[in-house]
Formats: C-alpha cells, sequence, structure tokens
C-alpha cells in the first residue's frame, strides 16, 4: 500500500453529542438528498418528472374504469346490448393504455432507483475507503458495525422503497382529490333530521369516507409502530448472522486445522438464536398489524355499498351509480389508508435508513474530526526534509489510554532500523506513520521526496488474477511479465509464473509463507524508497527469512527500511534498533541502540575511526565490537 502524507486527527464525541439531534426525514435528507442536485440532476429531474406524468396518467385509468363501470351496470340494468358492446370495446381501450402506462411507469422507476442506488452507494463507500476510515472506524463507538451489508443491502432497501414509498403516496393523494370530487357529485345532499330540523348535508359519502379511513389509519399506526423498533432489531440481527458466516469463510483454514467446527456452529447458533427472538418480535407486532388490517379490507369491500343501497332500494339513483359510488368510495378509502397500506414498508425501510444513517454519520464525524487538527490528535504530514522526524509524539488507545508518551526520532535516507519489544507498541507506530492510527498528540514529518511502502504481516491478495495480485496497488499493465515472473523468482516463488492470468481467491491458495514471500515481490517491482515492513517475514523459516532480508539489503542499497519485528535474527539487516518496553504502570519506554560497526563503515578513515571507537567503550565492548567484526568479515572493508 503506497500513501502520500496526509494530516490525520482523532475523532471526538463533544461537540456533536453537545448538539440537538436533527429530526429523522431532516437527516434522511442530508443524507439522500443532494443525489438531486449532482452532476446528473437534469437527467434524474427528467425521469423525475416523467415519473410524476406517468402516475397521473396511472390515476386517470382509474377514474376511466369508475366512468366505465356506471355504464356498464346501467347497460346491463337496462339490459341495452348496443350499449353492453360499446363498453366492452371501451375497457379494451383501457386495458391497452393501462399496460402502455405501467410498463413505461416501471422502467422509468426502476432507472432512478439504480441510479439513487449507484449515487448513494458510491458516496458511502468512497468515504468508507478513503484515507483508512475503514479501518479506523472499527475503533470508534456507535452502531456502525457491518459497513458491508449497509453498503450493499440497507443502501439497497433505501433507495429503492423510498422511490416506491414516494411513488405510492403521490399517487393516493391524486387519487384522493380525483375521488373525493366524484363521490361529492355522486353522493348528492343528505337530509338529517335533528331534533325535529333537517340538517342538510352534501357529500355526506365523502364524511363517511374520510372519517371511516381516518380512524382505520390512526388505529394501524397506533398497532403498527411497535413494528419499527422489532424491525430494526431483526434487520441488525440478520446483519450479524451473515457476517458470522462471512467472518468462517475467510478463517476456513484455521478452524479447520484447530478442528473449531463445533465452536463455530455454537457461534451460529447463538447468532441465529438472535435472529428467532427478532423474527418473534417482529412477528407478534405483524400479528397485530395484520388482524387489524385483514379485517379492515374485507369490511371495505362491502360498506360502501351498505351505506349507499337505500338511496338505490328508494330509487333516487341507478344501478350504475350505486356501483360507481362504492367504487368512488373504495378509491377514497384505498387513497386515505395509505398509511395502513404501507405501515410494514415504512417500517422497514426506516430501519434500513437509520442504519445507513448511522454509517454515514460515524463517517462523516470521522472526516470532519481527521481534516482538523488539534492539540489532542497525531498530525502527519509532509516536512520539507528527506528525512522521518517524530516530534513530541504520543500515541494512546482509542479510549483516550497513553501507550507511548513524549517520543522524538529522525530517520535519515538510507537507514535500516528495527522496531520491537511490546509488539501492541511497535504495531501502533507503524500505524501512526501510515495514518491509520490518530490517537495522541505530536507531530510525524514524513520524507519530502519519496512515497511510503508499507507491507503488513499478511499482505492483501484480492481476489483476481495472479497477475493483479502480484501487481497491487498497481493496474496489472504497469509491468511486463518478464518482470513479474522474475520477481517472482527471486523470492523462490517461480513456480506460480505459469499462473499469472490464473483467477482464484488467493488468500486461501497460498500458504502464509508463500503470501510474504508475494509481498517482497511486490517490493521489487514497484522499487520504493521508503519501505514499512510489519513482521513480514514471520511465517518463513529462518533460511528464507534470511534469504529475502538478504535479498532487500542487495536490491535496495539506498532505500530506507523500517521493520516490525521480535526475534534476534532481524538485527544484523539493520543498523539501529528502537525497543519499547512497556513499565508496570502500562507506559512504554524507548530505548535506542546502533550497531557499533555502521559509523565506522561510512568512513573512509576505517583505522582511525575503528581505533577511536575501540578508546570509547570500555573492555566488554571492546570484546564484543571486535568479535562482531571479525564474524561479519567488516575488518577486511
Amino acid at each position: 500500500m503506497e500513501t502520500d502524507g496526509t494530516t490525520q486527527t482523532t475523532p471526538s464525541d463533544g461537540e456533536a453529542a453537545r448538539q440537538p439531534t436533527p429530526s429523522f426525514m431532516r437527516r434522511f435528507l442530508r443524507l439522500a438528498g443532494p443525489y438531486w442536485n449532482s452532476h446528473e440532476k437534469w437527467t434524474v429531474r427528467g425521469l423525475a418528472a416523467l415519473l410524476l406524468v406517468l402516475t397521473v396518467a396511472q390515476v386517470i385509468v382509474p377514474i376511466m374504469i369508475n366512468v366505465w363501470s356506471a355504464e356498464l351496470f346501467d347497460a346491463l340494468e337496462q339490459k341495452s346490448m348496443s350499449r353492453f358492446y360499446r363498453q366492452i370495446l371501451v375497457i379494451g381501450g383501457i386495458l391497452v393504455a393501462s399496460m402502455t402506462i405501467t410498463a413505461t411507469h416501471l422502467k422509468v422507476k426502476r432507472a432512478i432507483q439504480l441510479s439513487w442506488r449507484r449515487w448513494l452507494t458510491r458516496r458511502l463507500q468512497d468515504n468508507w475507503m478513503a484515507t483508512g476510515h475503514h479501518y479506523q472506524l472499527l475503533h470508534m463507538p456507535g452502531d456502525h458495525d457491518n459497513p458491508d451489508g449497509r453498503i450493499a443491502e440497507d443502501i439497497r432497501n433505501t433507495t429503492e422503497t423510498a422511490i416506491d414509498l414516494a411513488h405510492s403516496l403521490v399517487y393516493c393523494c391524486l387519487l384522493l382529490a380525483s375521488f373525493i370530487q366524484i363521490l361529492w357529485f355522486l353522493s348528492g345532499e343528505l337530509s338529517l333530521t335533528v331534533g325535529g330540523m333537517e340538517l342538510p348535508i352534501p357529500g355526506h359519502m365523502v364524511w363517511v369516507a374520510l372519517i371511516y379511513a381516518s380512524a382505520a389509519s390512526g388505529l394501524a399506526l397506533l398497532l403498527g409502530y411497535p413494528l419499527v423498533h422489532a424491525t430494526d432489531k431483526r434487520q441488525t440481527a440478520e446483519a450479524n448472522f451473515r457476517f458470522g458466516l462471512v467472518r468462517a469463510r475467510e478463517n476456513s483454514e484455521a478452524i479447520a486445522l484447530l478442528h473449531g467446527e463445533v465452536g463455530e456452529r455454537r457461534r451460529f447458533s447463538e447468532l441465529f438464536r438472535g435472529i428467532e427472538g427478532a423474527w418473534n418480535r417482529q412477528t407478534n407486532s405483524l400479528i397485530r398489524l395484520f388482524l387489524f388490517t385483514s379485517g379492515y379490507a374485507v369490511f371495505s369491500t362491502a360498506f360502501p355499498i351498505l351505506i349507499a343501497a337505500p338511496r338505490y332500494i328508494a330509487g333516487t339513483i341507478s344501478l350504475g351509480q350505486l356501483m360507481q359510488t362504492a367504487q368512488a368510495f373504495q378509491q377514497l378509502s384505498q387513497a386515505l389508508s395509505w398509511p395502513v397500506d404501507n405501515m410494514q414498508k415504512v417500517a422497514e425501510w426506516r430501519a434500513s435508513v437509520e442504519r445507513v444513517l448511522a454509517l454515514h454519520e460515524a463517517l462523516s464525524a470521522l472526516k470532519e474530526e481527521t481534516s482538523r487538527p488539534d492539540a489532542h490528535t497525531i498530525v502527519v504530514q509532509k516536512s520539507t526534509m528527506p528525512t522521518l522526524t517524530f516530534h513530541d509524539l504520543t500515541i494512546a488507545n482509542a479510549d483516550g489510554n497513553v501507550v507511548l508518551d513524549g517520543f522524538s526520532a529522525e530517520i535519515a535516507p538510507g537507514e535500516h532500523v528495527l522496531i520491537g519489544g511490546d509488539p501492541g507498541a511497535a504495531v501502533k507506530l507503524f500505524k501512526v506513520v501510515a495514518g491509520l492510527w490518530p490517537w495522541g498528540k505530536g507531530t510525524v514529518g514524513l520524507p519530502c521526496d519519496s512515497t511510503l511502502f508499507f507491507m503488513p504481516q499478511r499482505p492483501y491478495m484480492p481476489i483476481g488474477t495472479l497477475r493483479g495480485v502480484l501487481a497491487y496497488p498497481s493496474a496489472t499493465e504497469c509491468f511486463a511479465d518478464d518482470a513479474l515472473a522474475g520477481a517472482l523468482d527471486r523470492v523462490g516463488l517461480g513456480h506460480l509464473a505459469e499462473r499469472l492470468e490464473q483467477s482464484d481467491a488467493w488468500e486461501q491458495i497460498l500458504t502464509a509463507g508463500e503470501q510474504q514471500r508475494l509481498g517482497f515481490a511486490r517490493l521489487l517491482l514497484h522499487r520504493p524508497k521508503w519501505m514499512f515492513l510489519q513482521e513480514a517475514t514471520d511465517a518463513l523459516d529462518p533460511e528464507g527469512e534470511r534469504r529475502l532480508m538478504q535479498l532487500l539489503t542487495d536490491e535496495f542499497p539506498t532505500a530506507t527500511i523500517l521493520t516490525v519485528g521480535f526475534h534476534a535474527d532481524l538485527e544484523p539487516y539493520h543498523q539501529r534498533k528502537l525497543t519499547l518496553t512497556q513499565t508496570p504502570d502500562g507506559l512504554i519506554l524507548v530505548r535506542e541502540s546502533r550497531k557499533a560497526w555502521e559509523e565506522p563503515k561510512r568512513s573512509v578513515n576505517w583505522g582511525g575511526r575503528l581505533f577511536g571507537t575501540l578508546l570509547r567503550r570500555n573492555n566488554n565492548e571492546r570484546r564484543a565490537l571486535i568479535s562482531g567484526l571479525w564474524k561479519r568479515g567488516d575488518w577486511r572493508n
């Protein structure tokens, strides 16, 4: 992984926690609203306008059917075959128009859904994969686990369901406005006698429909409110179960070697019990809602006919008007029942939106904090010098507990430095330089004239061709076949050269040692001037480690190498060693040592410098120095 100097700071929850939490809809609009002003805004707005026109056309279809129904039943009542045949032709035309409108509407709607999902997915995944945010997010408190599931599944549900709900709401509003007028006209005026006085009620069926549907919607909202929380819990449990299965797949070799299948099955059972509990809570909420909605749906079919039938029996309206009135009442009730019909979908949509919002807000807070350095964060930036400098560096854990305090050092170009001692602190120092660990304070100055190449303990193996894995993070076309094959051969993987075009999950195929050798092959291809190795040889046998470290020394005589390692066999390949030792109170002390022969090797006057060096040492140090020089053969140089 290559990185340029970037400024990293620590995320804090102070300022954001003191501000009032915006409403759900305001948070949602902040997340997804900018899509409508993106670079595709004119295409998007054009599609949205077309969708609105098609929705209006969809409303016209039931209006036409309502008028057709009145004509049909009047023709039946009058036993008029000519009018009956005419209505057959009319319904054929309505059918063709409805099919055309529905198909076009579906195509436009799905185009908007896909475009919105693509935009929102790119927005979140770009923030997630920016400057180590995906790693830093693991150490931040909050409800933002399983970001992969939130990006892949919850964003899909957020955008697709939002369009579906918006369309159905607009459709119902237009339906309501249209059929209120129709039902008002069909209802006529009803006289109600109250206390000997006649009280005229114009459009009485409209008022009945409004009261009927409003009461039903209010009761459905009351019964369905627990469904939102239950659905959110279920989606979280489902995501945790999927994540557990993915983890087992990714670590199948380790599980198999340790015969840990029983433990994994036990863990899967625990995760699935979480799904069962969430499922049962959601089922109980759905039962309460469905008991009401199923009865409401059945009763709504008969209720308008029962209300309008007395007028037909009295002879004030025809059979066609009766059926038209009943249909208009049903359409009006359907429009007013939008909350009832969409309660479950709204609950699922809101749960998905909350999960996406939690990830988005965590990433936004992280981005905001890391772009504003202060006295309580580590600043990693390009310096004006060709050296790597640590100035008054303090490293803390994510919870604020200090690990390393007041560390200052300078590493010059061409030096080989070994960092050992406490593994946790050594790895954190490695991550600080990479810009992945912002917790603490102080300054890290990166060399002005070079980029840094980091090789972790297990090199990342993207799924794809071996050529792509070897060239990572560069593009495959950056290296010729001969260069790739030569790099593999020099690190002891020559037998893989014939498989460069083979695509596979190489992380599962290659052993840990082969993966580390492949990491060294990447170094040979990219030829960086500054290398950071994190336990990059711990899976190799001593001879393999010696060969690869000697290969780096011979191949990159002027490069700077910083190695995190914890055994003495690495010391001969480094000039300096930083030993991080933990004190009883948990703090890390840094002790620096330098190879006694390295500084004289840089001098032309080897004998004089060696004599001066020996004079400055005591007897034991002189014997150790001479013995070391004799073993290395440096006395002959």
